[in-house]
């Protein structure tokens, strides 16, 4: 779902951080879809060298990921060599940087955060690049340090919060890349085309390493399986034994200087909307369900194999008790096996039997949907009113399109005020009408919700405000960029007083802007 606004947002965040001419490539893709070197040169009418130069960036930045085109069925279809697909999201997540950097700071330690906001602002480095780079700021170098570094930045992969860098130029077989996948994804109208993968899903599946988060340092230590490689060196000759670290250094070695390593974005992405999850289900259930299901999301998110999973990995009741026990919150709570059954009934969880044990799992996807519902009923009331707001639930809550007559009386509003209601979410998107003639000279209209489209409008228009609330940003703060740079004790008298407006502009629009992220978060990532 790439939405007209939501590119307009992709592009400003693009020409924000790399300025025109990178923001002029990055637009090409986002509208043309997945190109080649010769289409991205005659349609940005831009020499090559710098239409090379402005794709390394971007690739650099992971906003733009190369792969060799190769489709057997229909070899014609497309030109063969190396194409450019754009990765939307990514771009979109640039915006989250500080939300990421909030996560790590809190789960892990200060020296992690520091290599996580390594790779954000140089998008790709090796192991060596990220230690160096940690070690100038730390005016430290010794072994000690060093070795400090390598294990904190271990943790960052344990976590699936750093990654390898896919493939450079994997080989993707593309289905129906005849036609432009992306224009045919923009303008889906219907549930059937958001089964279909498309072009940037086909190639990152095609990129994404299998060894994605094994780390081998020149300690010789490889996190996938620290415990083999010493039991292994155990049991062999003392010779044999330095043969085989010697080897193992030289291979951790060439690691730190040729591996490059990326944030993973989906680790992110899944934390925050296991997060969204959990808040929903507190406010719209209670604190006691809100824990055990952040528990179980937890126990199980190592099973998921992607973010926008329906329903979780099955948990038996002792498991769920066993993991509510482990955080401190639900520690708190004192919970009992009573309190899983309970919370359990109240997220909707039916048992299933594997074996001999029952087991359970929660629908992520509805409890998303209730989100989301809630957000657009929220967005009608206040934009319309409450009365618009009634209609909208009901008709939000039916299966079938419903007459004027019959929603007016269901919600006890007047016939008269309910119509011009339902004309304006009509004329707004919210709803779909139909008309059905009746008689020779009777129309009869028909109202529904249609909520693949709606929710798609619903993004486009957050898209917009975000986009807005971040060009007013930069207007304030380049007017008042002289009094920003003025020294602390020269803000006295009037300028003083624009120093102090500015700064509440500030604080005022990003904390705007981060609150309507998630609500884009919620309508796109989740």
């Amino acid at each position: 779902m790439v939405v007209q606004h939501g590119i307009k947002l992709a592009v400003n965040i693009i020409s924000t951080h790399f300025g025109s001419l990178v923001t002029k490539v990055c637009e090409c893709l986002l509208r043309k879809g997945t190109l080649n070197l010769p289409d991205i040169v005659r349609y940005t009418e831009l020499p090559v060298q710098q239409v090379k130069h402005c794709l390394l960036v971007l690739i650099q930045h992971n906003c733009v990921q190369p792969f060799i085109y190769k489709n057997e069925e229909n070899e014609g279809a497309v030109p063969r060599g190396t194409h450019y697909s754009v990765i939307f999201e990514n771009i979109i997540h640039r915006m989250r940087f500080p939300k990421f950097i909030a996560i790590v700071s809190e789960e892990l330690d200060k020296q992690c955060v520091e290599l996580l906001e390594g790779l954000l602002q140089h998008g790709r480095l090796t192991l060596e690049q990220i230690i160096l780079r940690a070690v100038s700021k730390l005016n430290e170098g010794d072994c000690a340090v060093q070795d400090a570094l390598r294990a904190n930045f271990v943790k960052l992969v344990d976590a699936h919060y750093v990654e390898r860098c896919p493939a450079s130029e994997p080989i993707a077989n593309l289905q129906d890349e005849g036609k432009n996948t992306s224009t045919r994804r923009r303008s889906a109208k219907s549930a059937k085309f958001a089964e279909v993968e498309t072009a940037e899903q086909q190639v990152m599946t095609a990129a994404i390493s299998s060894e994605r988060f094994v780390v081998v340092t020149n300690t010789g230590t490889d996190v996938t399986s620290e415990k083999n490689t010493f039991e292994n060196l155990s049991n062999v000759a003392v010779g044999e034994k330095r043969k085989s670290e010697a080897v193992e250094m030289d291979e951790g070695d060439q690691c730190e200087k040729k591996v490059l390593w990326r944030v993973n974005f989906e680790e992110f992405v899944r934390h925050l909307r296991h997060k969204a999850c959990a808040a929903s289900v507190r406010s719209r259930l209670d604190d006691g369900a809100g824990v055990i299901l952040k528990a179980m999301l937890e126990a199980t998110k190592r099973a998921e194999r992607k973010v926008k999973i329906e329903k979780s990995a099955p948990l038996s009741e002792d498991a769920i008790f066993e993991e509510v026990i482990k955080s401190e919150e639900g520690r708190r709570m004192a919970p009992t096996q009573e309190h899983v059954r309970v919370a359990l009934s109240q997220l909707g969880c039916h048992p299933n039997s594997i074996g001999t044990e029952e087991t359970y799992s929660v629908d992520l996807k509805n409890i998303i949907e209730i989100a989301q519902n809630s957000e657009i009923e929220l967005l009608v009331s206040k934009r319309y009113g409450e009365d618009a707001c009634r209609i909208y639930r009901l008709l939000s809550r039916s299966t079938k399109l419903m007459e004027t007559d019959k929603i007016s009386d269901t919600t006890f509003i007047e016939k008269k005020e309910a119509l011009k209601l339902l004309y304006n979410l009509w004329k707004d998107g919210y709803l779909h009408m139909e008309k059905l003639v009746v008689g020779q000279h009777s129309i009869l209209l028909l109202w529904r919700v249609n909520k693949i489209v709606m929710r798609e409008h619903v993004y486009d228009e957050m898209c917009h405000a975000a986009l807005n609330l971040r060009l007013r940003l930069a207007h304030e703060l380049e007017q008042e960029r002289e009094i920003l740079q003025l020294p602390k004790d020269k803000r006295t008298g009037a300028p003083g007083k624009r120093f102090e407006r500015i700064r509440k502009v500030n604080v005022l629009l990003e904390s705007s802007l981060m609150k309507l992220d998630e609500a884009l978060m919620l309508f796109h990532d989740f």
